[in-house]
């Protein structure tokens, strides 16, 4: 059995509880694919995004109804070497890749504020463009229920926000084409004992800014907002095993009669504009008055 067949036969049985189930059942919960869909499967040469190609292979092995993939990889400015281990795990694996390249890594490094958000801004841009023009309708990324959690309370304890990151996202900018996330529901831990267990090794981050961060805080600098995250849930779970679901739940449970203000299409609603008017709509003719 080749490394191929190993990692396939790992998915069907060694780890089908743990990924191929959660990995359907969030397509199936969040209706992410429809009959005809075209998905562009985004690849960073990541563990997170290589694990969702394979996936999304062995669902299309099912073939429960008709749709069909392209495995897109953009070379935002990688070096050499990432750039071939990409290549070398993409052809190990199985996953017919269609490499394009950008600029975006020398456009962005020279910028003082927010050079991540723009460059995620940029990479999306791109990732939808490229997509769009290989007939695809959808892109998939490879977000996991760690990313999910993380992101909530990263809004909540630095972005004084409540949000998460969505199962799926209509573009604004490019009409017609939506974003999915179909291993919402897959847990980290899990991705790893995958890859630990098949012997795989891919790129950590290719991002030149995280290097640069990395080395930093190998110097004594601060580490990653989402690293201090991170370690705050490590942290908590020792006294509750249970907060990582807790988080994911308290998005799904929001009681808006219990919130001061929540924002819709942009415009925020408080809770005066519904307070006290819960019985406003008896009328006369329906109360009982006192003898």
């Amino acid at each position: 059995m080749d490394i191929k067949e190993q990692v396939e036969f790992s998915i069907r049985k060694t780890f089908h509880k743990e990924l191929f189930s959660r990995f359907a059942k969030a397509i199936n919960t969040y209706e992410l694919l429809q009959p005809g869909d075209k998905v562009a499967v985004c690849i960073s040469g990541g563990k997170d995004s290589m694990l969702l190609a394979k996936l999304f292979q062995e669902l299309l092995r099912h073939r429960k109804f008709p749709f069909s993939l392209e495995f897109l990889v953009m070379d935002p400015g990688y070096l050499p070497e990432n750039r071939r281990k990409i290549e070398d795990n993409a052809a190990l694996l199985g996953i017919p890749v269609t490499i394009f390249e950008t600029e975006i890594f020398d456009t962005v490094y020279d910028i003082k504020d927010s050079p991540c958000y723009l460059c995620a801004r940029m990479r999306r841009g791109n990732l939808y463009s490229k997509a769009k023009e290989l007939g695809c309708n959808k892109i998939a990324l490879g977000h996991h229920y760690d990313d999910v959690i993380e992101t909530i309370l990263m809004g909540m304890l630095y972005g004084g926000q409540v949000q998460t990151m969505m199962p799926k996202i209509e573009s604004t900018n490019f009409p017609g084409m939506e974003l999915i996330r179909p291993m919402y529901l897959v847990r980290e831990e899990d991705i790893i004992r995958w890859r630990d267990e098949n012997g795989l090794s891919f790129l950590q981050c290719a991002c030149r800014f995280t290097e640069k961060a990395e080395l930093e805080k190998a110097d004594g600098g601060l580490e990653s907002k989402r690293a201090e995250i991170k370690r705050l849930i490590r942290e908590l779970k020792k006294t509750n095993p249970y907060v990582e679901s807790n988080i994911f739940k308290s998005v799904e449970n929001v009681n808006l009669s219990t919130v001061i203000a929540y924002k819709e299409s942009g415009k925020t609603h408080y809770f005066t504009e519904w307070y006290g008017k819960k019985h406003q709509g008896d009328s006369a003719e329906n109360r009982i008055d006192e003898p």
